[in-house]
């Protein structure tokens, strides 16, 4: 039987939440004000406590900050009851910690309900500790979560797919030849080459990023390559492009794919000779730096069409890693999971978190079809919504349920009735960017003809739903 105690001033008010609680089959204990409380709990475990907001003595929020400088917060739920029901009130006893924030008069049946949901959610996160006490066991045991000496932990998985993926970084990283990574939107590309440029003699060097997707054209090339003052309207002064920057180091150049054809032989000198001039300049620039490039489409298509230099494929294939999607190795999901719940919490300065036996079935079960990067956003919508308590498969399930999206080549209509406009307005528009995708075999610039939108448009729009 669960015990509840009630922290209010109000003496009628406390005996009339009392009965109601005895009668619901909970046990109880009373204090008067946030001082009287403290004191109780120092002899006493409650499993709950409901709260009056503003009491003589010391009230809510002060109850509040110090059960979170104590960390009880995450054992013991706390419900704030109040006549003062304002939005900053109940935002900041959310941002205090406090489970839920009801207004008096009370609603019985909601409170109860609410009561209910609380004890659930603490009897959770001691079955979450359990999980996680025995995942460390297993991991002391089997100490698999790093195959290889000296990788970075974002490299997380078991699996043997991404065991494969730790064999090829470990090949490929101590040489100098070029990289392309092959894999699925939100795959973990960028992930993996950082960890070969990590693991490599350039490590003390730059590691430099750039998406060619992501710039039109008359831009990728002075980003690239740099620019000289006048070279063009609007260049005021000389800047240094990405390889200049990552002289010595590495360069990751994201959905090479989208590289427009007049900039590809300026990129193949690059790999051939090492040699480049800035926009509008002359002068041969040197630059010591190993390319790795990534793409979700196959190039040889690209190839074919002759929208992709042969040359330049070849020589950007010199080594290929094949990134395989997240439901190939779900066993990765829980150790992924349990990385994004502790990044999340480090990063936020917040408890850390847990998930609930059922929540890890949910997530096992679902196929992740943006991947990694889909599980990871999931991952934090859901650990903001869990306050730092135990995830549940109820908060997974309603997070998937925002993001599902209409199948490939078919648009639910009836599914999209129920959702609200920007929701159904959002499945549209994705379903409508899957389908000029599927008809472009891929190829974003030519997507965003189809559509008849600027290819930056349709790059925040496959950012904005995953797709990237």
């Amino acid at each position: 039987m669960a015990e509840v105690l009630i922290v209010d001033d109000d003496h009628n008010f406390r005996e009339t939440l009392r009965e109601l609680l005895s009668d619901a089959g909970y046990q109880t204990l009373v204090a008067t004000n946030a001082e009287e409380a403290l004191t109780l709990l120092q002899t006493s475990t409650p499993d709950l406590t409901l709260c009056d907001w503003k009491m003589p003595g010391g009230g809510g929020e002060q109850f509040l900050k110090s059960l979170h400088s104590e960390g009880l917060l995450t054992t013991m739920p706390v419900i704030i009851l109040t006549a003062h029901g304002t939005g900053p009130n109940a935002m900041q006893a959310m941002q205090l910690g406090a489970y839920d924030f009801i207004t008096k008069p009370l609603d019985i049946d909601q409170a109860l309900a609410t009561v209910a949901r609380a004890i659930r959610h603490m009897e959770l996160q001691r079955e979450v500790e359990l999980l996680r006490q025995q995942r460390f066991r297993d991991r002391a045991l089997e100490d698999i979560s790093a195959p290889e000496e000296g990788m970075k932990p974002q490299l997380i998985g078991a699996s043997p797919a991404w065991i494969e993926i730790f064999k090829n970084i470990g090949r490929v990283a101590a040489t100098d030849v070029g990289v392309l990574l092959l894999g699925e939107s939100g795959t973990g590309k960028e992930v993996v080459a950082r960890a070969i440029h990590d693991n490599s003699a350039r490590s003390r060097h730059p590691f430099i990023i750039l998406n060619c997707a992501a710039l039109p054209p008359e831009l990728l090339e002075s980003e690239l390559f740099g620019h000289e003052r006048g070279a063009f309207t609007g260049a005021i002064s000389q800047k240094r492009g990405k390889f200049e920057a990552a002289d010595g180091g590495t360069i990751f150049l994201d959905e090479i794919g989208e590289l427009p054809l007049s900039l590809q032989p300026k990129l193949l000198r690059v790999l051939q000779e090492h040699t480049f001039e800035r926009v509008g300049g002359t002068a041969s620039i040197h630059a010591d730096v190993r390319v790795i490039a990534a793409t979700n489409r196959p190039l040889e298509d690209d190839v074919e069409q002759k929208t992709f230099r042969a040359d330049l494929f070849y020589r950007l294939n010199a080594f290929t890693v094949h990134l395989p999607p997240l439901r190939e190795r779900q066993s990765d999901i829980l150790p992924l999971a349990e990385y994004f719940l502790a990044r999340y919490a480090n990063r936020n300065q917040v408890a850390a978190t847990g998930l609930a036996a059922d929540a890890i079935v949910a997530l096992q079960s679902y196929p992740f079809p943006g991947n990694v990067r889909e599980l990871e956003h999931l991952i934090e919508r859901a650990a903001v919504k869990a306050g730092g308590r135990a995830i549940t498969a109820e908060q997974i399930h309603e997070e998937l349920t925002k993001a599902r999206t209409p199948a490939p080549g078919a648009f639910d209509i009836q599914a999209a009735i129920g959702l609200p406009f920007h929701d159904a307005v959002a499945n549209w528009e994705r379903y409508l960017i899957e389908q000029a995708l599927k008809a472009a075999h891929g190829n974003k610039s030519d997507a965003a003809r189809r559509l008849g939108i600027h290819r930056r448009l349709l790059y925040e729009k496959l950012t904005q739903f995953g797709m990237l």
